[in-house]
């Protein structure tokens, strides 16, 4: 392939079926995956080293030369080496001039330094176009074919024709670029992997403590009550029988908190009487990862299926079964068939069907390759109005489990009702609210408002433009 060692190298993309040639600054375990898969891709690949020289390591269809002979060869130089070591580019300024410098670094903690490090880039070289590319993606994926890790590639960078040639590669890398504006990204593009699971923490955290909570308190009505005044031991229910009381309860109150905020947010806005002032701080982080909170109640509900399932396998459930049939042998005695009951646990099973199906399809139409094909209005209805039917199956599903023991004086134990009656608090309460919202009185001037009527306007800035816009 023919190179131009002039430092007006054009940036535009080689019309050749040839791809055209790379630089790669640094040889560390990063830059050697990153210039084998570009070798992969068709690209040539020229590594800068301060020891110019082969290794074994380094990809066997790519040079190894000086920093300087390296920089003149290629018009994109990938900047694969710490923030630390960038002073050894002050020298090569003037070969740096009008090429493409691709900053992949990433730094060992969040906002570690006062600007990026692609912004200090930029004005360490300020010839050079700087953009911010690949650092979103480890060298195992590189070296795994990128078909066991994520395909994003964030990108930004103040010159768009450097910032296409670089996303151009991203493709060829068969990676999909997302870009981000301008180099002031940057920072935030550093910060998203060192982020440990920022929209899960609250979800996970929360499930973590209602687990512990409901564990305590199960714990104290089903063995220890028992054991301080019958003397039986029922410590085995630790097991099975508790973790399967705690997951549906769990399941429930992470579902049912999932719609709460949509129900605080509605009612915000129609005590303002506007949509354009922000919701407070917390009910905006709450809102932004009800996603995960969904995601974790279904895995609640998976284990309280499972846990279900191996019911009739349980030693004390077949010991409790062949004594009552032994039972009414010996006494010559049959229970009789009560309609009842038969209707009560059918629908209670049935609930629990349907309320778990569609528990499942929200949880695949969360998924981004299913939540790209459908449009926003599909996406809406299945998230909403099927999400708000699945919160009401459950709940069904729960009551009809339990509801004449309500008013039963032997489900109090140290005064203390069953735990999935205070699992019915928070979705009956959603429920209730959402009810009433529902109401045209109150429904016709929420949808006013989210259409962008006002009924105080010194809660917004577009009030004049809207008052305005209204009179025309």
């Amino acid at each position: 392939m023919h190179t131009n060692p002039s430092n007006e190298m054009a940036l535009t993309s080689n019309a050749s079926n040839k791809k055209e040639t790379v630089c790669i600054f640094g040889t560390g375990d990063f830059g050697r995956a990153l210039g084998y898969k570009m070798i992969q891709s068709g690209y040539s690949v020229v590594f800068g080293s301060r020891q110019a020289q082969t290794s074994s390591l380094i990809p066997k269809d790519a040079a190894v030369l000086s920093h300087t002979e390296a920089a003149q060869k290629a018009a994109i130089i990938i900047i694969a080496i710490p923030r630390q070591h960038y002073n050894f580019l002050i020298p090569l300024a003037e070969i740096l001039h009008g090429k493409v410098l691709v900053d992949v670094s990433n730094n060992l903690k969040l906002n570690q330094y006062p600007q990026s490090n692609a912004e200090y880039l930029a004005q360490l070289i300020p010839g050079a176009k700087v953009v911010k590319a690949f650092n979103t993606v480890s060298a195992w994926a590189l070296q795994s074919g990128t078909l066991d890790a994520s395909r994003q590639v964030f990108v930004c960078g103040d010159d768009k024709k450097a910032k296409q040639m670089v996303m151009d590669i991203v493709r060829a890398l068969g990676l999909t670029p997302l870009d981000q504006g301008s180099l002031l990204a940057a920072q935030e593009i550093e910060n998203y992997p060192l982020q440990l699971f920022p929209m899960w923490k609250f979800p996970i955290f929360l499930s973590l403590g209602l687990t512990a909570f409901f564990f305590f308190y199960c714990l104290t009505r089903d063995v220890i009550y028992p054991y301080v005044y019958e003397k039986t031991d029922f410590s085995f229910f630790i097991a099975i029988s508790i973790p399967n009381r705690i997951c549906p309860i769990v399941a429930l109150i992470l579902l049912a908190l999932v719609y709460l905020p949509g129900v605080l947010a509605a009612i915000i806005q129609l005590y303002r009487g506007t949509k354009y002032s922000r919701f407070p701080v917390w009910l905006d982080k709450w809102m932004l990862c009800r996603k995960q909170l969904g995601l974790v109640a279904l895995a609640f509900a998976f284990l309280h299926v499972l846990y279900t399932l191996i019911i009739p396998i349980r030693y004390y459930v077949r010991w409790r079964m062949n004594s009552r049939v032994l039972s009414q042998a010996l006494n010559n005695r049959t229970d009789p068939f009560i309609n009842t009951n038969g209707w009560l646990s059918d629908s209670y099973l049935a609930l629990g069907i349907l309320g778990f199906f569609l528990f499942v399809l929200l949880g695949i139409t969360s998924l981004p390759s299913v939540s790209n094909s459908v449009n926003w209005q599909e996406f809406r209805f299945v998230q909403s109005k099927l999400g708000y039917l699945t919160l009401i199956l459950c709940t069904a599903h729960t009551l009809v489990y339990g509801g004449s023991r309500f008013l039963n004086a032997s489900s109090y134990r140290w005064y203390l009702p069953n735990a999935y009656m205070l699992s019915l608090i928070v979705p009956c309460t959603v429920l209730v609210v959402k009810f009433v919202l529902i109401f045209p009185c109150l429904d016709k001037p929420l949808t006013q408002i989210r259409q962008g009527w006002e009924r105080n306007p010194r809660y917004s800035e577009h009030s004049n433009y809207i008052i305005n816009k209204s009179a025309v």
